[in-house]
């Protein structure tokens, strides 16, 4: 900076105004054009009340140094006198970017950011007020399920959770966490045999060693501890199909819940699908947060022994079954269970098609992973 502008400077501190407009005019007129001179002029202007020509050259400060944090909260605080909150919420936005990108700060930078950052809740939550009662009162208090879910997303207050299959992603199939129930109709007959299911499973369970660990390992891949849950009891399974492979003990077992499977669009996949079970989650287990493998299906859960404390969560939506009314979920959404009680939780669990395949898709679909399989010896479900 020229002497003439840390002349400014100083005349800033001492709080005269005036003689440092003069002082840093002076140095702009001499040809320093530097981002910390005409801050100097926009503090001095700010200060005598000359907010036109302080945001005029708050403008040409940044256009050199777009990451100018006291002049872009500057910038914000005259707008923000001015009543333009919105704008200045774009200012005091921008600051706090370009703090995160910065290194160690000085006390009054740190001051500045604080202010801005409450500006900004505060301006935040006003914005979402009047939005959220100008479409009450438009839409007479009854949002549109989807339409509420736009406006969480769009205030932050929920994240947007897309399909991650682990394996296979088949595209423009729809973004849903929980599928509409109505889009099921044989679902009526699965919870109509809950009972009937219980009863089997209760039978199951005073057996020991009926339950196998849910997730298993390979020995002709490699180890992965899933985050605890490999080989691990807490979380385990009763077979009817596994990998498309029916389990002829365990469902001679359970005839009713094999009828009832038999009525369901499960897919088949050599190798692969259908899986059904019951699928147990032992008292203070959780299955941590996960995504599926494949988004060509879709995963049911039919609550049988549900105790307090258990819940499930799919992308944004959080849930607690209901022993006897089924739900259907995509399960390449990240989601996850807990089971908080000291008692066992068990469902029955089984895949279906996604119903927007056609069945031109679905035998595309089969013949792919026909294919896979005839590419080498010993190839896992759902992996290559």
């Amino acid at each position: 900076m020229s002497a003439t502008g840390l002349s400014g400077m100083e005349a800033l501190r001492r709080g005269d105004a005036q003689a440092a407009r003069k002082a840093f005019e002076a140095a702009i007129a001499g040809g320093a054009q530097d981002s910390t001179t005409l801050f100097g002029l926009a503090m001095a202007c700010n200060n005598l009340g000359d907010w036109q020509t302080a945001c005029d050259t708050l403008d040409r400060a940044l256009a050199r140094d777009p990451y100018n944090l006291r002049a872009l909260i500057l910038r914000g605080d005259i707008l923000d006198r001015q009543g333009d909150t919105r704008s200045a919420a774009s200012f005091y936005s921008a600051a706090l970017k370009a703090a995160g990108r910065a290194g160690p700060l000085p006390s009054d930078l740190i001051d500045g950011l604080t202010r801005a950052q409450n500006a900004l809740k505060n301006y935040e939550a006003a914005y979402e007020a009047h939005l959220r009662t100008t479409m009450a009162g438009q839409l007479g208090g009854d949002e549109p399920s989807r339409f509420a879910l736009s406006l969480d997303l769009m205030f932050g207050k929920k994240k947007i959770y897309l399909q991650a299959p682990q394996f296979y992603f088949f595209p423009g199939l729809p973004q849903l966490q929980f599928y509409p129930r109505r889009q099921f109709e044989w679902l009526d007959q699965v919870e109509a045999a809950t009972a009937d299911i219980r009863a089997e499973l209760l039978a199951v369970l005073e057996e020991d060693g009926a339950f196998v660990p849910y997730v298993e390992g390979d020995p002709n891949r490699p180890f992965n501890p899933q985050h605890g849950m490999l080989g691990n009891p807490d979380w385990s399974a009763f077979y009817f199909w596994k990998n498309g492979v029916l389990q002829e003990k365990n469902a001679a077992r359970c005839p009713r819940t094999m009828a009832v499977l038999s009525q369901v669009p499960m897919p088949q996949i050599e190798g692969r699908t259908p899986t059904a079970l019951f699928s147990l989650l032992r008292g203070k287990a959780r299955i941590p947060a996960h995504h599926g493998f494949v988004n060509t299906r879709l995963i049911c859960h039919l609550p049988l022994i549900v105790p307090e404390g258990c819940g499930f969560r799919v992308g944004n939506d959080v849930r607690s079954w209901r022993e006897g009314k089924a739900w259907v979920f995509d399960d390449t959404m990240e989601h996850e269970a807990w089971n908080n009680s000291d008692e066992t939780r068990v469902i029955l669990l089984f895949d279906i098609w996604r119903p927007e395949l056609s069945e031109e898709e679905r035998a595309a679909v089969r013949a792919l992973f026909a294919a896979i399989d005839a590419y080498g010896a010993g190839s896992a479900p759902w992996t290559a």
